[in-house]
């Protein structure tokens, strides 16, 4: 963003879900601005992504579910990332998911109105897409087909924001995130690019299913912080009310492992490539990125080739056991959580 166009005085922003895998980068990046910060967030993974910045934020321990208007005293934005972020999440546990996804942006969303907070960035998903017909670039304006109870989630919470723009000068942005890859303070395992890095190093084979000829829009994590900085930054009637894919580019998980296969060739490690039969339902869907940079002259820039290689770098460095760790599953690390707190299963508060 060109200096003339930045904020005329720091903010104060508040990011939910500030120490996941998207929000522990963009935390980052807004107190590199110059900007304040409460971060408000479960904590499921603890503090840790956010220990190098715990001195420079205020920190608010709580769910998302319990939002209320003394939360955002002082603050002027909101970038809404928590809830659980992927369909087998969802699946672990639909309820907690429609409350989380679905139910608490729409009361965050009045909670804003109410506390006089008037713009909004919404940490939405291109999974949205996943039920079009495939072989196509979907843009922002397409027929949603939402399979599974992430996607449905989102898409209620996309129409509460929706229904709510120019309410009281209220200004939500919502923001469709192709699958997010590279590195992050909270690292995840389970994201297709830093799976296929990961899996590469330990098995030194990755497998293919179908071939892997399904196409998946991607976009790095530092990209998809910086677009919600970018609508945050950007002037009411520009955005207000809005949808934006968020998409660097759309790649054939063959073209991935390819590319994965190539940094490793680099460093004298050689990879198999197995292929076996598809596995139903098979994700396969392309995305339509460009009105982002049409609106605000804002596209990813991150490449993929440079990201794998800085993953393939970091991953030579880790030892197996850290590769392996549940807390870098979202799965594995709920699953845990729920055998040592019973109550997890309910997503109580527990810490």
């Amino acid at each position: 963003m060109p200096p003339d166009q930045l904020p005329s005085r720091p903010r104060a922003v508040l990011v939910t879900g500030g120490a996941g895998y998207i929000g522990s980068v963009l935390v980052a990046m807004l107190l590199e601005r110059g900007d304040s910060v409460v971060v408000l967030d479960r904590l499921y993974w603890g503090e840790t992504p956010l220990r190098s910045c715990l001195s420079r934020i205020r920190l608010l321990h709580k769910d998302v579910r319990e939002v209320c208007a003394a939360d955002l005293e002082g603050v002027d934005a909101v970038v809404h990332l928590a809830g659980l972020s992927n369909d087998p999440t969802a699946d672990y546990n639909p309820a907690a998911n429609w409350e989380m996804n679905a139910l608490a942006t729409e009361r965050l969303a009045d909670v804003c109105i109410g506390a006089g907070v008037k713009r909004l960035s919404f940490g939405s998903s291109c999974s949205l897409y996943d039920g079009l017909p495939a072989g196509r670039s979907h843009d922002e304006q397409a027929e949603l087909r939402p399979r599974g109870a992430y996607a449905e989630s989102k898409r209620y919470a996309e129409q509460a924001l929706r229904s709510r723009a120019g309410v009281s000068g209220f200004a939500p942005v919502i923001l469709r995130q192709a699958t997010v890859y590279g590195l992050s303070p909270r690292m995840r395992y389970d994201l297709v690019v830093n799976t296929f890095v990961k899996d590469a190093f330990l098995a030194g084979c990755l497998t293919l299913h179908n071939g892997g000829v399904m196409s998946r829009p991607l976009v790095h994590v530092a990209d998809a912080s910086a677009a919600h900085i970018a609508v945050l930054d950007a002037p009411a009637e520009l955005v207000c009310g809005r949808t934006f894919n968020v998409v660097h580019d759309n790649f054939e998980i063959r073209r991935v492992a390819g590319m994965v296969v190539s940094a490793f060739a680099r460093r004298e490690k050689p990879i198999d490539l197995v292929v076996e039969p598809a596995e139903p339902p098979v994700r396969d869907y392309r995305c339509d990125g460009s009105a982002l940079e049409h609106a605000l002259g804002f596209r990813p820039r991150r490449g993929l080739q440079l990201a794998i290689d800085e993953l393939v770098n970091d991953t030579m460095l880790r030892p197996a056991a850290d590769l392996l760790h549940p807390q870098h599953y979202n799965i594995r690390w709920m699953s845990l959580l729920e055998q040592i707190h019973p109550s997890i299963r309910r997503f109580d508060s527990i810490f």
